[in-house]
């Protein structure tokens, strides 16, 4: 697995990307992930979430010409063809907004990952570059035991679907597919046990690529921020003194609808230290991030900032230490005291 990158504080993202992208780092969405703005926020469930979708992202796929199994070490469960063993399993829904129950044959193992579709959905159509909005619970191949559910979150996990970025046999089960869909995932043990994950996508929505509406005129005492032909920023800094207290100003105003605080959002962006180095940056690593816009799992720059804010919208953010990493500040790359600047374009919000 690729190592996490600087935007999420002592927090592994996974390849499908529970919150911060079942981001996507779930499904073997393959990026280099993590975030310094996010805060240390981690329960145990999550945790557990975390594993098995990083498992997701390592583990190969099923398919026609997989190679044998490795031979079980004395006392294993021998590993079985992952869609055989989905086939067998059936599905119990228990109504809108219920987690799902799940009859198997536990304990057991796949050779691969494989996908199983329960049933296609009647709502939109689902495309790539959509964000995903998934309810799911993962299953324990060892007993069947529930390690995690979004349903007692009482939250989805948004997921940008990126083809060629998530598991070929999960791109094989949207394919075609309709918002409201039911499908079974199996992720073969990986050191940290097999897993069985039932998903629903909930919902998906479009995603703009870069920040679109109004250019708003700079703002004299602020970082000038210049575009590369993808949309990427860098920034100038002036000779003035800094500014005062959190700036979050438009560069551009999206005309999307307007960003509430508990939403996760969808952004590009890089970030700087005032005068110094860049040590983040979502187009560096080739696709956005996803966060929830909540005090405590974003520095409260962030949340203060972007709640408010538009879709569609490029924000320049300037970020007091106090509202930032403060005295400790993060690692090398932030130090104590550090005023942050951020260049944010705002794709979707949810």
């Amino acid at each position: 697995m690729p190592r996490p990158t600087l935007v999420q504080k002592n927090r592994r993202r996974t390849a499908l990307g529970v919150n911060q992208r079942f981001a996507v780092g779930h499904w073997g969405v393959i990026e280099p992930l993590g975030e310094l703005h996010v805060k240390h926020r981690f329960a145990l469930s999550a945790a557990l979430a975390a594993a098995a979708l990083s498992l997701a992202a390592c583990a190969p796929s099923q398919t026609d010409g997989a190679s044998p199994s490795p031979e079980p070490s004395a006392g294993a469960i021998a590993a079985v063809e992952p869609n055989a063993a989905l086939e067998a399993m059936n599905w119990i829904d228990n109504g809108d907004g219920v987690a799902p129950d799940l009859e198997a044959t536990t304990p057991v193992d796949f050779t691969g990952s494989g996908a199983r579709l329960i049933s296609d959905g009647d709502g939109e159509l689902i495309a790539a570059g959509q964000m995903l909005a998934l309810d799911y619970v993962i299953k324990s191949g060892a007993d069947g035991t529930t390690l995690y559910s979004t349903y007692d979150t009482g939250s989805t996990e948004q997921v940008l679907y990126i083809t060629g970025q998530i598991d070929p046999v999960i791109e094989t089960v949207l394919d075609g597919a309709h918002v409201g869909t039911d499908f079974l995932y199996a992720v073969p043990d990986q050191g940290e046990g097999a897993n069985i994950m039932m998903v629903t996508v909930a919902g998906a929505s479009d995603v703009l690529d870069r920040a679109e509406g109004t250019a708003v005129a700079p703002v004299e005492g602020l970082p000038e921020v210049t575009l590369a032909d993808d949309g990427a920023p860098s920034v100038t800094y002036p000779s003035t003194d800094l500014p005062d207290g959190l700036i979050a100003q438009d560069l551009i105003t999206g005309d999307g609808p307007v960003v509430e605080d508990g939403q996760s959002v969808t952004v590009h962006y890089t970030g700087w230290v005032w005068n110094g180095d860049q040590f983040d940056s979502s187009w560096d690593r080739g696709a956005p991030s996803t966060f929830t816009l909540t005090a405590g799992g974003l520095i409260d720059g962030w949340v203060q900032g972007l709640v408010g804010k538009t879709v569609g919208s490029q924000v320049l953010l300037v970020v007091p230490s106090e509202l930032g990493y403060g005295d400790e500040g993060s690692g090398d790359a932030i130090p104590g005291g550090a005023t942050l600047v951020f260049v944010v374009d705002i794709l979707a919000a949810n």
